[in-house]
């Protein structure tokens, strides 16, 4: 144990569209599909202590419990975001990444990158808040995720350029209970969706493709239908974020379609520890 304290910054992750991929193993669980990583992002700062909090509020993030527990330290751990929570931004593996990050580098806990990388994406996967998130986190840029899994049994790869990204979000959608229930057809759709991108791996590709599976899966509500066609009608690009009621555009789509949306851009990199 030392006396010193560390902080990590997450980029956000919006996944665009995704396949389902359970196995006995948690760290070659996971998921396949694309997305894009944000500026916009959480920043997790741990030092010596018990306590965890969420923007300054006393949570349970189970995540980040296991992660703690895997490492074997007892940890106070301050997350903090500007990003809604339970809406399609990968808030809870960005938490769980920024604190084996920030652990490893406080308590010299001795890991690599990709040793780190593998307990927060466990962490993520047994407690069922997300299956690609992670991964995805940790590389940052627009990654499509090829093979599922944690560094050893994933394949990454990426779309190579960035976007200005504008969203809006209308709520909540369960991550655990979409994913507890009936995945085949959300899988098939993932990949069909995959294979066009991996045709053709541009940003209107991605768009495109998450706009078909988004109409596949059925999880549109009313005010994210609403959205994405007042997006596309003011000549924009739009989709869904999965899991959560959000819409993402690229560029000004959401403002030109006369939405005040949150405005960030893809960021260049994974996760990065931040100098005090």
């Amino acid at each position: 144990m030392t006396d010193e304290r560390a902080t990590a910054f997450v980029p956000g992750h919006i996944t665009a569209f995704f396949s389902a991929h359970p196995a006995d193993e948690p760290a070659a669980a996971g998921s396949c599909g694309a997305g894009l990583t944000l500026t916009d992002g959480v920043e997790v700062t741990v030092s010596e202590g018990d306590d965890l909090t969420v923007d300054g509020n006393d949570v349970d993030v189970e995540p980040v419990d296991r992660v703690l527990d895997t490492l074997g330290v007892d940890a106070d751990v301050a997350v903090e975001t500007e990003l809604p929570i339970g809406a399609g931004f990968g808030v809870s593996g960005a938490a769980a990444l920024g604190t084996a990050l920030a652990a490893n580098e406080a308590f010299d806990c001795g890991l690599s990158e990709n040793d780190l990388i593998r307990t927060a994406h466990v962490a993520e996967v047994e407690a069922g808040t997300g299956l690609g998130d992670v991964v995805a986190q940790a590389r940052g840029g627009i990654p499509i995720r090829f093979e599922p899994g944690a560094p050893g049994y994933g394949r990454l790869d990426g779309v190579p350029t960035t976007t200005r990204v504008e969203y809006i979000s209308f709520g909540e959608l369960s991550t655990v209970d979409v994913l507890e229930g009936d995945t085949t057809a959300l899988t098939e759709a993932g990949e069909r969706a995959l294979t066009t991108l991996e045709r053709n791996p541009r940003l209107p590709t991605l768009i495109a493709a998450a706009q078909e599976f988004t109409k596949d899966v059925g999880l549109v509500v009313p005010e994210v239908a609403e959205a994405i066609d007042a997006v596309e009608t003011a000549g924009g690009e739009a989709s869904m974020a999965m899991l959560g009621r959000t819409v993402f555009a690229l560029g000004t789509g959401l403002s030109d379609a006369g939405y005040d949306p949150a405005v960030c851009r893809t960021h260049p990199a994974g996760m990065q520890l931040i100098e005090e």
